[in-house]
């Protein structure tokens, strides 16, 4: 009995000794194996994570390391200067230092191969949604600010004209009898001077004033405040304002030049008021204006009624709902030109001071005309939307002097067409009673409502 307890145990004894030696082995294995790999480098790139470029889709989960690189990296940023260049952090931050061996170099292939799958997923980012042209939202912030210096005036340009009695030597003072009022811009200098030289011609009973804002981009045109302090010298005809002119800031181009007019030509009898791309006809306008009563409204154009808001974001004309909410615009005249008398032009400058701007002008001053409860006559002989070529009148031809001759303003024409226009209808020689095509019938616009994108036709429009 004693042997059999003596014997189990030895077993036991050599079975413990046995596996502390086989523990012994193994630790000795694994030290060995790791001194290999300390000695080797391995513990150094193969097991360090190194974020080469942070995508969109990690910045939230770097925090604000990524933000840190976000605002390194050039790509993301929206504004760099030109004159600090900007590396990639690939080249700047997570370059590896020069090669010291062999054995160092070998591990640095991981980190390459890293390298080439991320650079997929720096262009390879959710598409950019689509933005509206027009920032709305800031818009609609900065509306009341509607209030902007005059930086050059004319406040000699509707003084009363002197004119002779008659049967007389003595001249009196009699009214300006119509003032012409030109939307532009800085750089057009051309377009001003074929309007100079042309259907803005001033004389004893008409002046001319041209309505311009400040740049937007003012490096694009260098020296321009020299340029419109000098054209306002020679030719006295500059209103400029300090607001960036800009295409839904037309709006305070209207309420400032009404302004204007309220305080410098208040005694002013008619008023027309374009763009520097028409043709106007100012011996039919005239005509159009005898008989008619300076105090009393008076406000002629090409009218649109029942246009509906234009809710396509790519359109220059889109408005979002939460700007304007309403199925339909009131009744407004194109902008392209408008008759208007100078006893409207001072109501609606008192109307527009309550209305709550709008970006687009004519629409606005729809508004401010709906508020005073007045209803615009529409005149065929104003083509602000351009000239649609009919099929009853293929005799027409684009530059048809004597069908010209027959409107009033002709929208979106280049200079030379306006200067060819206007020596065309001027020509002595010009007979427009015979003609060498017989036509079926006379001529007749078509009357009746319309409804378009506005401002986006040529002169002459296909027949469909």
């Amino acid at each position: 009995m004693m042997m059999m307890m003596i014997r189990r145990r030895s077993c036991h004894v050599k079975g413990d000794v046995m596996c502390t030696m086989l523990l012994l082995v193994l630790f000795c294995l694994l030290f060995y194996v790791r001194q290999v790999l300390l000695s080797s480098g391995w513990d150094k790139p193969a097991w360090k994570l190194e974020i080469l470029r942070p995508t969109s889709a990690s910045r939230t989960l770097l925090g604000t390391n990524g933000a840190r690189a976000a605002q390194e990296s050039p790509r993301e940023s929206p504004v760099s200067g030109p004159s600090e260049p900007h590396l990639p952090p690939s080249e700047s931050k997570s370059k590896p230092p020069q090669a010291k061996s062999k054995a160092e170099s070998k591990p640095k292939r991981k980190p390459k191969s890293r390298q080439k799958k991320a650079k997929p997923t720096k262009t390879a980012g959710a598409p950019l949604p689509t933005m509206p042209p027009f920032d709305f939202e800031g818009y609609l912030r900065e509306k009341d600010n509607r209030n902007f210096k005059l930086l050059i005036d004319q406040p000699e340009k509707c003084q009363p004209v002197a004119s002779k009695q008659a049967g007389g030597s003595r001249g009196s003072m009699t009214d300006l009898y119509m003032l012409i009022a030109v939307k532009s811009v800085a750089a057009d200098f051309d377009k001003r001077q074929v309007v100079r030289r042309t259907w803005g011609k001033e004389d004893r009973s008409i002046r001319t004033v041209f309505l311009l804002g400040v740049p937007r981009n003012r490096t694009a045109l260098p020296l321009w405040d020299q340029l419109l302090t000098y054209e306002s010298q020679i030719f006295k005809d500059i209103l400029l304002w300090d607001f960036e002119d800009t295409f839904f800031n037309l709006t305070l181009k209207e309420t400032h030049f009404l302004e204007w007019v309220n305080h410098t030509c208040p005694h002013v009898r008619f008023i027309f008021k374009g763009d520097a791309d028409v043709y106007v006809n100012i011996e039919n306008i005239l005509e159009l204006l005898q008989g008619q009563k300076p105090n009393e409204d008076l406000f002629v154009g090409d009218i649109i009624v029942n246009a509906k808001p234009i809710r396509r974001r790519n359109s220059k004309y889109f408005v979002p709902e939460f700007v304007y909410g309403a199925a339909l615009y009131p009744s407004y005249a194109g902008g392209g030109g408008f008759v208007m008398s100078g006893y409207t032009a001072r109501r609606l400058s008192s109307a527009c001071q309550q209305v709550e701007l709008f970006p687009i002008d004519d629409v606005f001053l729809g508004m401010c005309l709906q508020l005073i409860g007045i209803k615009p006559s529409r005149h065929q002989g104003f083509r602000t939307f351009g000239i649609a070529r009919p099929s009853a009148a293929p005799h027409l031809q684009t530059f048809d002097p004597c069908f010209y001759r027959e409107l009033m303003v002709v929208h979106s024409l280049s200079v030379p067409q306006i200067w060819l226009m206007w020596n065309l209808l001027h020509d002595p020689k010009l007979n427009c009673h015979n003609r060498t095509r017989p036509t079926s019938g006379p001529f007749r616009w078509r009357i009746g409502e319309r409804e378009t994108d506005y401002g986006e036709g040529r002169v002459f429009v296909p027949h469909d």
